[in-house]
């Protein structure tokens, strides 16, 4: 069946004549491009580009059939902007994030989504990512912030957004303003459960082990209960929220920032015909990293 994602890569490959270049257009990697490109192609009938030194031209086929593709192309186009002019409360963005973003963080996403679909209703809900990918993969969110790296199971994503973290310690137990891991010993660092982020788990305890080969770690439910042990003299705790903070505790930039909070924004293209890569992901990660 002919998609609107084989017209983008049509349209896309045709302007740019460059399989990497194309990709970035239509927001994949090269390689569903590519297989995007065959299937296009099988469906037509007919060779659509010539294929040489990373370039692409269009054969006399793909030259007579671009302008049905573009003429289609904004057909659909039209009828996501009518349906959605129709619907007198606006499409709903339901995004979810990840407890580990910053609360300014997701309330600068949710306000670049409503602010860049006119007339969206933003609902916001907050889960672990593997839930998270789960509910965007099944249609109950349309978006979602969540740790990288993950996989993503056929859905889109925008690029990885690194938050800088800090150490939150017991008051005294270190004097240093920037500290190294290593300095951090004698206490264990709180994460949370594995199952939440198998990947981005694992990535952050071997960077952590690399770099603090002694102290371990212990489990908790999240980062308020993170917290209540650094005040208690108890745990160490690596956070990217810059307000978070607590009597008894102290803040401390990590050295090189080894841990950075990994983001990225995750979304279903089939499901969110509304949203748009370029104009809609690039401004909903700009403010994810403004904030």
């Amino acid at each position: 069946m002919l998609t609107e994602r084989h017209l983008q890569i049509f349209i896309a490959l045709a302007e740019e004549q460059h399989f990497g270049d194309a990709a970035r257009v239509v927001g994949i990697t090269q390689p569903p491009l590519s297989q995007g490109l065959r299937r296009l192609e099988a469906l037509v009938g007919a060779k659509l580009f010539e294929r040489g030194a990373g370039r692409v031209e269009l054969t006399p086929a793909g030259a007579a059939l671009l302008p049905y593709a573009r003429r289609a192309l904004t057909s659909i186009e039209e009828l996501h902007q009518a349906a959605v002019a129709r619907d007198p409360e606006g499409p709903e963005i339901r995004l979810g994030l990840a407890p580990e973003v910053p609360p300014s963080a997701g309330a600068a996403v949710a306000a670049a989504a409503g602010a860049v679909i006119p007339g969206s209703r933003v609902t916001v809900v907050t889960a672990s990512t593997s839930s998270l990918i789960n509910q965007v993969t099944t249609g109950r969110l349309t978006l979602a912030a969540v740790l990288h790296p993950v996989v993503l199971d056929g859905l889109e994503a925008g690029p990885v957004s690194l938050l800088p973290t800090w150490a939150l310690a017991p008051a005294g137990f270190v004097d240093e303003e920037v500290v190294g891991l290593r300095q951090l010993k004698g206490l264990p660092v709180a994460i949370r459960p594995r199952t939440e982020a198998p990947a981005a788990r694992d990535l952050f305890l071997d960077t952590l082990a690399l770099h603090r080969p002694t102290g371990g770690t212990v489990v908790v439910t999240d980062e308020r209960a993170g917290l209540a042990m650094a005040a208690a003299g108890q745990a160490i705790v690596v956070t990217a929220d810059p307000a978070l903070t607590a009597p008894g505790v102290t803040r401390h930039r990590l050295a090189d920032d080894p841990l950075p909070l990994r983001l990225r924004l995750v979304w279903s293209r089939t499901r969110t015909p509304f949203l748009r890569p370029n104009d809609v992901m690039a401004q909903l990660t700009e403010a994810l990293v403004a904030s």
